[in-house]
């Protein structure tokens, strides 16, 4: 059975994007005012700090595996993510915010000639569907060079220019007709693209925010 968002406690949230879109910035701010609106909070991350995890972040700098090799080590990554951190906090009415998820499988993989569609369909048969994916739109060339000189990195593999287009495109593709995307503008400052995704992020909590009030705010960092 297809794990559905209806029934459960919970709101799942995804951030989504490009490497270098500043993903990883704006879970953290947006936990922090989620935590003073007085929500429960669970942030993390994927590819996780698990053994899968750990194998597939080296595979970026000492060489990418097979893609079959790579599409299972994300499966089991993930199945044991879902099962430790992301099921028990959506049973419990915590609010899961997630820097990356299946859809990044789809896009990074999907490059390499992956089927796409049969991606989704297989990590959907175990890992809960978001309540709200947001899509950090972001200008592949300045990823680039925030990769190069924010970070202090060498572009990887996977953060290639060609690369980066490619992942963009299969984004943008994906979120087309699907009501649980929100195409959130990565360009300006980050104050800018903050205020644009926590609107709509409290779009989705606002409901919940009206009926009597959230719970007492806890945060776990997985």
């Amino acid at each position: 059975m297809i794990p559905m968002t209806g029934g459960r406690a919970g709101k799942l949230i995804v951030v989504e994007g490009i490497d270098g879109a500043g993903k990883s910035t704006q879970v953290r701010r947006l936990a922090k005012l989620l935590l003073e609106r007085g929500y429960s909070v669970v942030t993390s991350r994927e590819p996780t700090d698990g053994p899968w995890g750990r194998k597939l972040r080296e595979s970026a700098s000492s060489g990418r595996m097979t893609i079959d090799d790579e599409l299972h080590a994300f499966l089991e990554d993930r199945r044991e993510h879902v099962a430790t951190l992301i099921a028990p906090a959506l049973e419990r009415g915590d609010v899961v915010l997630l820097d990356r998820y299946y859809f990044s499988t789809m896009a990074y993989q999907g490059i390499r000639g992956a089927d796409v569609a049969g991606i989704r369909a297989a990590n959907e048969t175990f890992a809960p569907r978001p309540d709200l994916v947001l899509l950090l739109d972001f200008d592949p060339r300045t990823a680039i060079k925030r990769i190069s000189e924010s970070r202090g990195d060498v572009p990887n593999e996977f953060e290639k220019l060609e690369n980066l287009e490619a992942i963009r495109r299969i984004f943008l593709e994906t979120a087309q007709g699907d009501a649980t995307f929100r195409i959130v503008d990565g360009n300006g400052t980050p104050d800018e693209v903050f205020e644009r995704l926590s609107a709509a992020a409290l779009s989705l909590l606002l409901p919940r925010e009206g009926g009597g009030g959230p719970d007492e705010g806890r945060t776990a960092v997985g």
